[in-house]
């Protein structure tokens, strides 16, 4: 008997509509009258997720306080309390034209009783985060403003997945069932990331024509080449002396023979020998001077490093004989 006094009142009231209503055609309410007699139907048998679907199907069609009734109380029975409850809300804020149907006015006072009875069943979550200001934080995948964070916030009963998210930071995740009623906190703290070791890079392999790597090498060549220029000026500055010094003894000989600067042809040889020892002494000096001055500029050239500060190199010139000494 309840239940079809529960249909014939949404028949009457989607018969008689406000007169704001009246521009939906005879199809539409015809619809949607049929809508609300399946939800009704629906919801007697427990049937939540098909009264839903029909309730909202129907106030889709004719926005109506008795078919949005319909629409929260098939939210509470399937788990959507906080759809529920701004359902029953709206139809508290919407009201009614003084001249509109009963059944209107007595959705309006039942959405009130069973908004007032549902609001204290409603569990609450409290989320507070340590972590950066770009921190994102979700309830099941749906946003939570910043400023909805350390206070509480109503939820739906059951299981829930509250997740944190922030540039450089491990990522947090928590699971938490709330029970009709229930008050819980969830404290999420973020942990920095550690950057990840820098792996050193391999050593380059020179290609066959670089030669081999110009650090600490190219130092060390041009010491090398310093000590050749110095050994090749030693040994021309050595050649050079010599050959002055027996050019010397051929001229007093030739000098004591040939008075007056006038020697006898026989002595053509002798003279001949003279020149020859004269240019030697000389180029021997010039290829001496040449090796010296290359090996000192290459040595003071050089890139040092603190293996070769120690070294230390000086030519050597002596009667007779030329050469270099170092320390090493």
């Amino acid at each position: 008997m309840a239940r079809r006094l529960g249909i014939a009142s949404l028949l009457l009231a989607l018969t008689f509509t406000p007169a704001a209503l009246a521009q939906v055609s005879d199809a539409d309410r015809a619809t949607a009258r049929s809508l609300a007699v399946e939800g009704q139907e629906a919801l007697e048998r427990r049937d939540f997720a098909a009264a839903l679907d029909r309730f909202s199907r129907a106030d889709a069609i004719i926005h109506a306080p008795t078919l949005l009734l319909g629409v929260a109380r098939a939210q509470v029975g399937v788990g959507q309390w906080i759809a529920a409850q701004e359902s029953y809300s709206r139809i508290l804020r919407e009201g009614v034209p003084e001249k509109s149907p009963e059944q209107f006015f007595e959705a309006i006072a039942a959405a009130q009783r069973e908004l007032d009875a549902l609001t204290p069943r409603i569990p609450q979550v409290l989320i507070s985060v340590i972590g950066p200001d770009t921190t994102a934080v979700t309830i099941d995948d749906a946003p939570v403003p910043r400023a909805a964070l350390g206070v509480r916030r109503p939820v739906d009963p059951g299981d829930h997945v509250v997740r944190a998210a922030a540039a450089g930071f491990a990522p947090l995740e928590v699971k938490v069932t709330l029970a009709e009623g229930a008050s819980e906190t969830v404290a999420l703290e973020l942990k920095p990331v550690a950057p990840p070791p820098v792996k050193p890079s391999p050593p380059v392999a020179p290609r066959p024509d670089q030669g081999a790597p110009a650090s600490g090498s190219g130092g060390s060549s041009r010491t090398v080449l310093a000590i050749a220029a110095f050994g090749l000026g030693g040994a021309g500055l050595a050649a050079g002396a010599v050959g002055g010094v027996l050019a010397l003894g051929k001229h007093g000989d030739l000098s004591g023979r040939c008075p007056a600067s006038r020697c006898d042809p026989a002595f053509k040889g002798d003279i001949d020998s003279y020149h020859a020892l004269g240019t030697l002494s000389t180029i021997g000096f010039a290829i001496g001077a040449v090796g010296v001055g290359a090996g000192a500029f290459l040595l003071l050239t050089a890139p040092r490093s603190p293996q070769r500060a120690g070294i230390s190199i000086t030519p050597v010139i002596g009667l007779g004989s030329a050469g270099a000494k170092g320390s090493f």
